[in-house]
């Protein structure tokens, strides 16, 4: 193997941080260890703990439930799938539906893009729209608020 090659290849294990490297080439074989990124060995030194005295424990106070989103009364109308949340059919046109809407089982309320697909979502049940939950142009999760209807 060319000594120029060896030079490179030494070069470039100190640079990149490579441990170790290994190459064959027909019958010769070198292998070049990066001893310089060799974890240190660890030094152990005493940790002293000083003693601690008891401290006063307070009185427990009655514990609280934990805060639960507000959760608004009506129907929420879940998402079927992860994806976009649009409100209409197209950039500027008018939305499917908006607050104070009454809609009818079946009527489609928005559509969720997802893969490049865009797929109506239908009303599960008659109601007036109270509240869009979300933003248009939003990511939506599976089972997500999308709307609440009463």
């Amino acid at each position: 193997m060319d000594l120029r090659k060896l030079k490179t290849l030494i070069d470039l294990v100190s640079e990149s941080g490579v441990a170790e490297l290994e190459i064959t080439e027909g019958e010769d074989r070198v292998r070049i260890v990066n001893r310089s990124n060799a974890a240190p060995a660890p030094v152990h030194q005493p940790v002293v703990v000083a003693p601690q005295m008891p401290q006063p424990v307070p009185a427990a106070e009655p514990a609280k439930a934990p805060a639960q989103p507000a959760v608004p009364a009506g129907t929420p109308l879940n998402s079927p799938m992860v994806g976009t949340f649009y409100r209409a059919p197209s950039p500027g046109a008018e939305p499917f539906v908006k607050v104070g809407d009454t809609v009818k089982k079946g009527q489609v309320v928005c559509i969720i893009e997802a893969m490049k697909l865009l797929n109506e979502v239908e009303a599960d049940a008659d109601g007036v729209v109270r509240e869009v939950c979300v933003e248009n142009g939003q990511p939506v999760e599976f089972g997500q608020a999308l709307f609440i209807l009463e």
